[in-house]
């Protein structure tokens, strides 16, 4: 019986060891660098059984699992670490967690670069910005020539960036190429972009050193992203002074489908408010956008269709013409394209698209007949493998097509014809490397081959940011471009070679509570320019590409939201210093479109108890060159400073019904656009002149804006 207790005792004791026993798993955790991570969990996956690390990364804790099981390390902002092996092995580890480069904090490459929109880390403009800036008159190309960089050429309203012509600046919508982004106009009367900025909810705005995957552009691209999916089913309906808007947005369960249209009629505002155009056909503009969207698989097609159709007719006054100069325009432009994006799989994306446009002008100019059309496409597939969180590649290739034709007539001579026909073959690779959450790389190269002039280019282009404090970061970019002539060229002559310019930037940005501050140095170096032998360019002209010049500067942003209550407002400064050798200049000099010193201030306050929000903006820019025959030398004078302060007033009737009036240059400053000098001198020897002033020294703006939605609660003004 002893026996028998003393057996019974012995395997109690013993299967109580084996099935209980415990195994103890230790060790530190620490960042790369060897600091101490305090707090940070260890536990044993699908187990309840883990600890958290003490003030020196130590932490201990016992197991009853055995054999191979998988140990995770988690902490805030650090990568998950995640370690399979048996637990009796699991002791004195010494654990290093990867700071998480996904995480908000993350250095980001700013440099050249304005991000805007409500999903981007940094967002310097909102969309919202672009119909409550005041002097934008809800055009995103006047938003955005509030920012640094830009050049006020009020006569023109196209982009001039960082001491380029308008014709360097690309604009592209989902990633493809929009070949004619402007409404037509004439001299001394400034263009708007097509496109409603109430279909996009991103915009990027490099001002230089911008990514390998966009080329044939010299100095600067806007990319416009579509909204990927409307929150809500909704109608908008606008009423101005100059026309009329109506908006819809429909939603099913794996597609949606947006459109805008407008009319634009200039008659009844001209009847009260006369300018300096002899007006025969007033300004008359009819327009409108679609863009659908369908879900297929866990990829998302779009498709965004733009057609407008301008017709206007006016004389203007001329010193060198008694009755003036009598010209009228048609226009008519369908823009189409389609994306579709998708995941592939293993870290895997791809995106494909393509573009059609076709743009035909119909112009008159005194007894002159002119009437060209454009057809371009653009074709384009991208791939993407995100190798870890640090390592990510892009390769793509894309393909340009323009056919251009234009047929002259006049009663003396026979009908002539000019044209040309490109296409560009491009392909280009990038990778993102992200050393550490402070450190970040990309570098890329981008390939193009111009079958016109038979050329080959290659573009390296690259930039480095390195996160200085928390809120606080330095990046530097460097980038070759290229771009071909524009048709005004081309049509006359295809034997030349595609322009470059090189950028160097140094940028620094710093972003905190809704505060942001940007300061960039910059410097281009332009080759390859075209030049001409005659006063302007065309059939009889000898051409090259033995143009010149340099553009160099310092941009200066400042926005705060946070310091005054229901204020919110930006200030943008920019430096610039530009000469160059192009078109028919004799010498280097400074082009009319670059002057030295552009100011804006634009802010916008809040005010509760009259449901209103009231807008501000004020515009300063220093002379522009321009040439006086009467003395010696070439765009040697420069016309005096440009000044101009615009209010806006938007009153919320409910909380769909919106009340806007707007006012441009509101003080009634007379400003100079530049000087028409005569083309033969008096008889005294002397070039008579006549100032060049804007059409209108104000612009008032009255619309009402009315949303009907399913929350009851959405507005055009995103809920003032």
């Amino acid at each position: 019986m002893n026996i028998l207790r003393a057996s019974l005792l012995f395997l109690f004791t013993f299967f109580s060891f084996v099935g209980f026993a415990q195994t103890l798993i230790s060790g530190t955790i620490t960042q790369k660098n060897g600091t101490p991570i305090v707090g940070a969990n260890i536990y044993l996956e699908g187990t309840y059984d883990g600890a958290s690390s003490d003030d020196q990364g130590r932490f201990s804790f016992t197991t009853d699992e055995t054999g191979i099981q998988t140990l995770v390390a988690s902490f805030v902002s650090f990568e998950p670490m995640y370690m399979a092996a048996d637990v009796s092995q699991m002791k004195d580890l010494k654990l290093v967690l990867k700071e998480d480069v996904n995480s908000l904090d993350t250095v980001v490459i700013s440099a050249g670069s304005f991000q805007a929109g409500d999903n981007s880390k940094v967002s310097v403009l909102k969309p919202l910005d672009v119909v409550t800036t005041a002097s934008a008159l809800g055009d995103f190309v006047g938003a955005l020539q509030t920012l640094p960089g830009t050049t006020t050429v009020a006569e023109d309203g196209r982009l001039f960036v960082r001491g380029g012509d308008a014709g360097e600046t690309q604009i592209f919508i989902d990633g493809i190429r929009v070949f004619t982004p402007y409404t037509p106009t004439t001299n001394n009367i400034p263009t708007r972009g097509r496109y409603s900025p109430f279909l996009f909810d991103g915009i990027t705005f490099s001002t230089g050193g911008y990514s390998a995957e966009y080329g044939q552009a010299l100095s600067s691209v806007l990319l416009l992203n579509t909204i990927d999916e409307p929150d809500q089913e909704k109608t908008d309906i606008g009423i101005m002074t100059v026309g009329g808007t109506l908006g819809n947005t429909q939603k099913w369960e794996n597609s949606s489908l947006s459109f805008n249209a407008s009319y634009i009629n200039l008659a009844p505002y001209l009847a009260v408010f006369k300018d300096r155009n002899d007006w025969e056909k007033p300004f008359e503009a009819f327009g409108g956008e679609s863009v659908f969207r369908q879900k297929l698989g866990n990829g998302l097609l779009k498709w965004y269709t733009a057609f407008d159709a301008t017709n206007f007719e006016l004389t203007q006054e001329d010193i060198n013409l008694p009755d003036g100069l009598h010209f009228k325009l048609k226009n008519n432009n369908l823009y189409t394209n389609a994306s579709y994006s998708t995941d592939l799989g293993n870290r895997w994306d791809i995106g494909t698209g393509g573009s059609l446009t076709r743009a035909n002008n119909q112009i008159g100019i005194e007894d002159n007949d002119i009437d060209n059309v454009e057809l371009s496409a653009h074709l384009k597939l991208k791939l993407r493998k995100k190798f870890s969180n640090q390592f990510k590649l892009y390769m793509g290739a894309e393909q340009f097509f323009t056919d251009f034709t234009e047929d002259f007539q006049n009663p003396d001579v026979p009908q002539i014809t000019y044209g040309y026909t490109n296409n560009i073959t491009a392909a280009y690779a990038e990778a993102d490397y992200i050393f550490s959450k402070k450190l970040a790389a990309k570098v890329g190269v981008r390939g193009e081959y111009s079958g016109l002039f038979n050329q080959f280019t290659v573009s390296p282009r690259a930039s480095i940011a390195y996160k200085t404090s928390k809120h606080g970061q330095f990046s530097l970019a460097y980038g070759d471009f290229y771009q071909n002539p524009l048709s005004d060229v081309l049509k006359f002559n295809t034997n030349l070679q595609a322009q470059k310019t090189q950028h160097y930037i140094l940028n620094y940005q710093y972003s905190h509570k809704d505060r942001i501050f940007r300061a960039e140095a910059y410097h281009k170096a332009y080759t390859n320019l075209v030049t001409y032998d005659t006063n302007f360019a065309d059939f009889s002209s000898t051409y090259t590409n033995n143009g010149d010049g340099y553009a160099q500067g310092i941009d200066i942003f400042w926005r705060d939201n946070q310091s005054i209550k229901n204020i919110d407002y930006w200030v943008s400064y920019s430096y610039l210093d530009s000469e160059r050798k192009y078109q028919n200049y004799p010498t280097k000099a400074t082009p009319p479109f670059a002057n030295d010193h552009n100011l804006s201030v634009v802010g916008k306050y809040w005010i509760g108890d009259w449901k209103s929000q009231v807008g501000f903006s004020y515009q300063f820019a220093s002379g522009r060159s321009y040439t006086n025959p009467n003395e010696a030398g070439f765009l040697q004078e420069q016309t005096k400073a440009y000044n101009s302060v615009s209010l806006n007033w938007a009153y919320l009737l409910s909380p769909q019904k919106i009340l806007y009036f707007s006012v441009n240059n509101v003080l009634g400053t007379k400003n100079i656009n530049g000087y028409q000098y005569a083309d033969v001198p008096n008889a005294n020897g002397t070039f008579d002149r006549r100032t060049l002033r804007p059409a209108a020294d104000q612009f008032f703006f009255v619309g009402f804006f009315w949303t009907i939605s399913e929350d009851g609660r959405d507005n055009q003004l995103d809920n003032l």
